[in-house]
């Protein structure tokens, strides 16, 4: 066992554990990691116990309510002689729920300890699970982060590049435009004209300057 699943072991020892499969979380979990066939197999256990002790539960309430009513017919029928035969099938069947009840109470008192020893197993192989999960998360967060900061500098780079030859093509289309006037577009064989883009980017540029002096204007204002 490395030293991480010790610190988890311990962990999921000193925390008080809910029942992990009657937690939505907790299968929310496994929408977003693979299960493992380790936990699947306990998880299948651990609901098998659950439902074994509801199952116990149901049954010892239901001896307890006949033991009641085979006891309440021996109250009602000790003043009668001719009761006495069902007085005494009554003793009999009431032995026989006390049997069956010391059976299903034994049973029913060792699955919380069998439970809870199930349930803090599952809960420390998720946590192993996650552990492992968001560490590499994290080292592919960190590998995405930095290919976007690269990208983002190369992005720069090329929208920077690309506004400086639009200038360039508006500038030289506005010189041969001059020379050779309306025909320069079929002379040079472009399918834009270079010009527009140019006054466009200018347009952009205005629109930024303004911008720029409205928010020193904002700032003066709020120093003033």
């Amino acid at each position: 066992m490395s030293r991480e699943d010790d610190r988890l072991r311990i962990a999921v020892e000193k925390q008080r554990i809910p029942i992990v499969t009657l937690d939505n979380k907790w299968h929310k979990i496994w929408t977003m990691i693979e299960k493992p066939g380790s936990v699947k197999k306990d998880e299948k256990v651990l609901n098998d116990l659950l439902r074994r002790q509801g199952k116990l539960g149901c049954e010892l309430k239901d001896i307890k309510k006949l033991k009641k009513k085979l006891m309440d017919e021996i109250v009602s029928s000790m003043d009668e002689a001719e009761n006495e035969g069902k007085v005494e099938e009554n003793k009999r069947l009431i032995e026989e729920c006390n049997d069956k009840s010391a059976g299903l109470e034994e049973e029913l008192d060792t699955l919380p300890e069998k439970i809870d020893e199930l349930n803090r197993n599952i809960m420390f192989e998720t946590a192993e699970c996650c552990y492992y999960c968001l560490h590499s998360n994290e080292k592919e967060i960190n590998e995405l982060a930095e290919w976007i900061g690269n990208i983002r500098v190369e992005l720069k780079k090329n929208v920077v590049r690309k506004q400086e030859m639009e200038i360039q093509n508006g500038i030289i289309y506005g010189y041969m435009n001059d020379i050779f006037g309306a025909s320069v577009a079929d002379l040079m064989e472009l399918k834009y004209n270079p010009m527009d883009r140019l006054n466009q980017l200018k347009a952009i540029r205005d629109e930024q300057r303004n911008k720029e002096k409205d928010k020193e204007k904002e700032a003066e204002k709020e120093k003033g």
